[in-house]
C-alpha cells in the first residue's frame, strides 16, 4: 500500500510538473496571465488527484476536448504566418480541464483511428508555404500558394513562348499577315518568306545550327548546350555528360575480407540426386532401338560434294547478287579496227594522220592510230595500257551506277490485236482510171446516181466526167480564167443539180443535154421555180442577189447565178436537196450563208464568229448545224438556234471535216498532219488521233454506205481506213488502216486536195495538184 502511494505521489508530481512546463509554454509564446477569478477552479499542488476517476459514460467531454484541442492546434499552425497570431492564441482559455486532458495524452498511447481521423499537426513540403488570406473579389478566406520556380529536372517549359497561340494548327493564319499573338496580345507579324535559291544557299553555306520553329515559322539557332546534347545523341552517348553509365562495382560481398564462408542451405543432399533418372533411361532406350532399327546410323560417312560446273559461255549470271550491288558496266568488245593485221581500209593515209595528230586528244573519236604488224610476235606492248586501266578506274569509282530493271515485255503485246485487211475486203487498192485537166483540180464530187463524176479545175472550168469510161461528156466556163473553187451535187435523185464556187459567185448548173427528158426537165423547173413565182422569193440579204441567165445559157445548163460578198471556198448540200451552204473566209459576218433553192432565200446565220471560218456540214439526220473554226468545231442546233457542243480537237489549224451517215461520229483533218475522230456522244475529245501522213491534210471523207473512210496530204499519199460503228452503244468504233496510195506528183508543194468516194460502190476518186482526178478500185 505505501509502495502504491508513492506511485501516485510520483506520478501526480510528474504530471505537476508537465502542467508546469506547459504553463511556461503558453507564458513563452507570449499568452496573457489568467486572473484570480479564473484561476479558482484549478485544484492546488498539494491535492491529490484519484488513483480512477470517475468517467461519465453518457459525457462527450472528451471527445469536445480532443477536438477543441485539435481545433486549436490547426488554428495556431493556420495562423502563425499571419499578424494576429499572437492575438488569436492568447484568445484561448487556459482551464484546468485543459491542462488534465493534455497530461492525460502524453501519459498515453495514442490510437492508430486518432492519428488518421486527426488532421496533419505539420504540414511540409508544398502544404508549409501555403497561407489563408480574404478573396477581394468573394470575401471568403482562400489559400494561396507560392510560384513554381521550374529546376533542370522539372517537366515545365522553361522558355519563354513568345508566341502565346497555344497548340493550334498553323494552316488557320496562313491567309493572315500574323502568325499569333504575344503575352500581351499583340499581333506577331510573319517573317520574311525565302525564295527556293535562298533556301538553297542556306542549306549548303549558311549556319548548321538553326531548325525549323513551327510556332514562330523561322529558324531558330540553338545555343550551345543544345548543340552538345545532339551530337551526344547521335553518338549514341547519355546526355548528361556527368553521368557516368558504366561506373566501377561496389563488392558488397565478394570483396577482399567479406568473402561468405558459411554455406546457404544446410540441408542434406536429396536421395534423388545419387539415383540414376528414369526419363533419361527412356530417352536412352529409344535411342538404341532406333539404332538397332537402322532408323540412326552413328558415324554414317557423308556422301562426296556432286562437283559444280559453269556456263562460261552463258549470257545470264547465276550468281545471285546483293540488293545493293551494282556492277560495273562492261566494255565495249574490240573491232576490227584494233586488230594487229586490219584490212588497208581501216589503217590511215598520210593526210588522215596528219589531222589526228592535230586533233586535240579530247576530239579524237579513236583514241589510238591503227597499225599493221605481219604477225603477232612483233605486235609491240600497248602504250595507252595505263592511262586506259587509270581513266576506266575513274569512271568507276566517280560516275554513279543505276542498277535498272530490265522490262521483258513482247512487242506484239503492245499492239491492239486489229482484224487482217484481207478480212475486210472490198476497199480500193489500185488506180483503175486517170480524168486528165490542163490545170490543178480544187475539187471533185459525184452524182447520187453513181454515174456522172464532176470536176473543178483552177482553169475556170466545171467539168462532167462518165465514170466508166472516162470521158469528159460536158463542160462549163464560169470562172472566165479565175480558179472555180468547190463543186458538189445535188443529194436529190429526182433532179440533177450541181453547184460551183468562183469568185463572188455561186453558180447552180445541170448537164441538161446529156441527161434524160424528164430528168434535164425536173431539174430545169426545181431551178426556175422562184422566179416562176416572185411573191415566194425575197432575199433576206441586202448585197445577196439571184440572177436568172439568158436563154442560150439556161440550155447549155446555166440555170442561176448567185452574187455574193467574198469568194466562197466551199459548198455543201442538205440532205433533202434545198438548202445548200457557202463558206467565204474573206466576207466577214457574212463568211457562212445558208441558200434556199425553191424561194431564192438567203441568210447570215453568224453575225459574227470567233475566228475564222474554215469549213461547215449539215448533220446527215437532225437539223444541226457543224462550224469548223481554226481550232475548233462547233456543233448548233438550227431550231433552237443555240450552241450544242463545242469538240477541242486539239490541234492548231483545223482544215477539213466530215460525218459519218448514222451522224454519231465525225473526222476532222488539220494541217498538223493529223486526223481525229469524234464520237459525238462520247465527248469533246477525240476518241483517236491517227498521224500517218508526213505533210498537211487536205480532206477526209467517209463512204456513204459502207465502213470505209480516207485523207488527203499534200505529201501525195491518199490513206484508206476501215471504219465501223456498232450499234452498241458500249463498243467504240473499230479504226483499221488498210492501204496507202500513191498515184499522184507534187505540183508547187501541193499534192491530194480533195476526196470523194461511190454513192454505192468501194471506188475513191481523189483530185490532185498535178492535174489529175483518179479512180481507185478493188
Amino acid at each position: 500500500m505505501a509502495i502504491s502511494k508513492k506511485r501516485s505521489r510520483d506520478s501526480t508530481k510528474g504530471g505537476n510538473a508537465v502542467a508546469q512546463e506547459f504553463d511556461n509554454k503558453l507564458d513563452i509564446n507570449g499568452a496573457e496571465e489568467l486572473s484570480d477569478g479564473d484561476n479558482d477552479h484549478l485544484s492546488s499542488d498539494d491535492e491529490e488527484p484519484a488513483e480512477f476517476p470517475e468517467i461519465n459514460p453518457d459525457s462527450d467531454e472528451d471527445a469536445g476536448d480532443s477536438d477543441d484541442d485539435a481545433n486549436s492546434d490547426n488554428d495556431s499552425i493556420h495562423s502563425s504566418d499571419s499578424d494576429t497570431s499572437l492575438a488569436s492564441f492568447s484568445s484561448v482559455p487556459s482551464t484546468s480541464s485543459n491542462v488534465s486532458d493534455f497530461i492525460e495524452k502524453a501519459s498515453k498511447k495514442p490510437d492508430e483511428t486518432d492519428y488518421y481521423s486527426q488532421p496533419p499537426k505539420q504540414k511540409l513540403g508544398f502544404e508549409a508555404t501555403a497561407r489563408t488570406v480574404r478573396s477581394d473579389a468573394t470575401g471568403e478566406d482562400k489559400t494561396v500558394y507560392r510560384n513554381i520556380e521550374p529546376g533542370y529536372d522539372s517537366d515545365s517549359d522553361t522558355e519563354e513562348q513568345q508566341n502565346a497561340i497555344g497548340d493550334v494548327p498553323a494552316e488557320w493564319y496562313e491567309d493572315m499577315p500574323h502568325i499569333g499573338y504575344d503575352i500581351n496580345g499583340k499581333k506577331i507579324l510573319k517573317p520574311a518568306t525565302k525564295d527556293e535559291l535562298e533556301r538553297f544557299l542556306e542549306h549548303t553555306e549558311g549556319d548548321a545550327d538553326t531548325v525549323p520553329s513551327k510556332n514562330m515559322q523561322q529558324d531558330m539557332k540553338l545555343t550551345p548546350d543544345e548543340l552538345r546534347l545532339i551530337r551526344r545523341l547521335e553518338k549514341g552517348q547519355v546526355p548528361d555528360d556527368a553521368f557516368d553509365p558504366y561506373p566501377d562495382q561496389v563488392e558488397f560481398f565478394t570483396g577482399k575480407g567479406k568473402e561468405m564462408v558459411t554455406p546457404i542451405s544446410g540441408a542434406p543432399e536429396p536421395k534423388r540426386r545419387f539415383l540414376p533418372s528414369k526419363w533419361e533411361h527412356e530417352k536412352i532406350m529409344k535411342i538404341a532401338r532406333a539404332i538397332r532399327a537402322g532408323r540412326i546410323v552413328p558415324n554414317k560417312p557423308k556422301a562426296p560434294p556432286k562437283p559444280t560446273f559453269y556456263a562460261i559461255w552463258s549470257n545470264t549470271d547465276e550468281h545471285t547478287p546483293h540488293v545493293m550491288d551494282a556492277p560495273a558496266p562492261q566494255e565495249p568488245p574490240p573491232k576490227t579496227i584494233e586488230s594487229f593485221n586490219p584490212p588497208p581500209e581501216y589503217l590511215f593515209n598520210e593526210q588522215e594522220r596528219k589531222e589526228w595528230e592535230e586533233t586535240d586528244e579530247q576530239d579524237r573519236k579513236i583514241k589510238f592510230m591503227p597499225q599493221k604488224y605481219s604477225n603477232l610476235r612483233l605486235v609491240p606492248a600497248y602504250a595507252n595500257l595505263l592511262k586506259e586501266r587509270f581513266d576506266r578506274c575513274l569512271d568507276l569509282y566517280l560516275a554513279p551506277r543505276v542498277r535498272r530493271t530490265k522490262l521483258n515485255i513482247d512487242p506484239e503485246s503492245l499492239v491492239p490485236k486489229l482484224p487482217s485487211p484481207r478480212e475486210l475486203k472490198p476497199f480500193p487498192i489500185y488506180n483503175a482510171i486517170s480524168y486528165t485537166h490542163n490545170a490543178r483540180v480544187r475539187s471533185i464530187s459525184v452524182d447520187p446516181t453513181g454515174i456522172w463524176l464532176a470536176s473543178a479545175a483552177d482553169d475556170g472550168y466545171v467539168r462532167v466526167w462518165e465514170l466508166s469510161v472516162g470521158r469528159c461528156a460536158y463542160s462549163w466556163n464560169i470562172g472566165e480564167g479565175e480558179p472555180v473553187h468547190s463543186v458538189e451535187w445535188c443529194p436529190d435523185k429526182e433532179v440533177s443539180l450541181l453547184v460551183a464556187t468562183s469568185e463572188k459567185q455561186v453558180t447552180v448548173l445541170s448537164p441538161l443535154p446529156i441527161l434524160t427528158t424528164g430528168l434535164s426537165k425536173a431539174s430545169a423547173q426545181r431551178a426556175d421555180f422562184a422566179f416562176a413565182n416572185p411573191q415566194a422569193g425575197a432575199t433576206k440579204t441586202a448585197d445577196i442577189r439571184y440572177a436568172r441567165p439568158n436563154e442560150s445559157q439556161r440550155e447549155n445548163g446555166l440555170l442561176v447565178k448567185i452574187e455574193v460578198p467574198g469568194t466562197p471556198k466551199q459548198v455543201v448540200w442538205h440532205r433533202k436537196g434545198d438548202y445548200f451552204a457557202t463558206v467565204a473566209g474573206d466576207a466577214g459576218s457574212k463568211s457562212v450563208l445558208i441558200h434556199q433553192l425553191s424561194k431564192h432565200q438567203s441568210q447570215a446565220p453568224f453575225k459574227r464568229s470567233k475566228g475564222s471560218v474554215q469549213k461547215v456540214q449539215f448533220h446527215p439526220t437532225r437539223p444541226q448545224f457543224f462550224l469548223v473554226t481554226q481550232r475548233y468545231v462547233k456543233l448548233y442546233d438550227l431550231v433552237q438556234q443555240t450552241l450544242l457542243k463545242t469538240f477541242l480537237p486539239g490541234l492548231r489549224w483545223l482544215s477539213s471535216i466530215d460525218v459519218h451517215p448514222s451522224g454519231d461520229n465525225l473526222i476532222v483533218g488539220s494541217y498538223d498532219r493529223k486526223v481525229c475522230w469524234f464520237d459525238i456522244d462520247l465527248g469533246d475529245k477525240p476518241y483517236k488521233t491517227i498521224r500517218y501522213h508526213n505533210r498537211a491534210v487536205r480532206a477526209v471523207k467517209y463512204h456513204p454506205s459502207l465502213p470505209l473512210f480516207a485523207s488527203s496530204s499534200d505529201d501525195g499519199s491518199v490513206q484508206v481506213f476501215h471504219g465501223r460503228v456498232f450499234d452498241d452503244l458500249a463498243t467504240n468504233a473499230l479504226i483499221v488502216p488498210l492501204k496507202v496510195l500513191k498515184c499522184h506528183t507534187l505540183a508547187n508543194g501541193l499534192g491530194v486536195l480533195d476526196l470523194h468516194w461511190h454513192p454505192t460502190q468501194p471506188f475513191l476518186f481523189s483530185a490532185g495538184a498535178d492535174g489529175l482526178v483518179n479512180l481507185y478500185s478493188h
